[in-house]
C-alpha cells in the first residue's frame, strides 16, 4: 500500500519535472530511477527515501531559487548506491550526466553534478539551494521516534556485510558527529524546525 503511495507521487513530480524540462525520453529515465532505487542491496535508499525527500522539499520550496534543480538533484543523489562502494556519489553524478545531458543547459547540468557530489560530505556552504538539498538529505534524524528508528534498523541491513561489533562502534561514531555538529542543520528553516528532535533523536540512540 506505501509503495503504491510512494510510487504515485513520485511519477507525479517527475512529470511535472518533465513538463519544465521538457525531456526527451521522460518515461525511460523514470523507469530507470525507480529501478535503480528498487535494488536488492538498498533497505533505507529507496524509493520510500526519494519519497521523503522530494514530499520535504515541495514544502520549503518557497525558499528554494532553483526548486526544479533541487528536485532533479534529489531524484538523482543516490541513484548508485552500493553500501561497500566509496563512490556512489560520483557514479550518481555520471549517471545523470549521462541520462540528462541532452535535455538540460550545460550551466544546469554543472550545478546538479556539483550538488550529488556535495551530498557525501556535507560540508558547510553558502549557497542557499545546496543548504535546503543537504538538510533535506539528513531530515530523517529528526523523524518521529518510530520512523528514525526504522531508519537504523534500514541502515543495519545495508551494512548487514560488516561484522556487528565493528558496525556498532563506526555507527556510533557517524551518530555522535551528527550529535555534536552545533548547529546539525545549515538552513535557518531546518533549525527551526528539525535540529530538536534530530539532538533528541540522536541522544536517545546514544544514551
Amino acid at each position: 500500500m506505501m509503495m503504491q503511495l510512494y510510487l504515485s507521487k513520485l511519477k507525479h513530480v517527475w512529470f511535472e519535472l518533465h513538463q519544465h524540462y521538457d525531456f526527451s525520453e521522460p518515461q525511460q529515465i523514470y523507469n530507470e530511477l525507480i529501478a535503480a532505487y528498487s535494488e536488492r542491496q538498498r533497505a533505507y535508499h529507496t524509493v520510500q527515501h526519494l519519497y521523503e525527500c522530494l514530499s520535504l522539499m515541495e514544502a520549503v520550496q518557497y525558499e528554494l531559487n532553483d526548486p526544479y534543480a533541487v528536485a532533479l538533484a534529489l531524484w538523482f543523489h543516490d541513484v548508485i548506491y552500493d553500501p561497500q562502494a566509496p563512490d556512489n556519489e560520483l557514479k550518481s553524478a555520471e549517471l545523470f550526466d549521462q541520462l540528462m545531458a541532452q535535455d538540460l543547459q550545460l550551466d544546469t547540468m554543472q550545478k546538479i553534478k556539483r550538488w550529488i557530489l556535495a551530498t557525501q560530505k556535507h560540508a558547510p556552504t553558502d549557497e542557499t539551494d545546496l543548504q535546503f538539498l543537504l538538510d533535506i538529505d539528513l531530515a530523517i534524524l529528526a523523524a518521529t521516534p518510530e520512523r528514525f528508528m526504522q531508519y537504523e534498523q534500514q541502515i543495519q541491513q545495508e551494512y548487514a556485510w560488516v561484522d556487528p561489533e565493528v558496525y556498532s562502534i563506526k555507527r556510533k561514531e557517524v551518530l555522535m558527529n551528527f550529535y555534536q555538529s552545533e548547529p546539525l542543520y545549515q538552513t535557518a528553516y531546518f533549525q527551526k524546525n528539525f535540529e530538536l528532535n534530530a539532538k533528541q533523536n540522536l541522544k536517545k540512540i546514544l544514551e
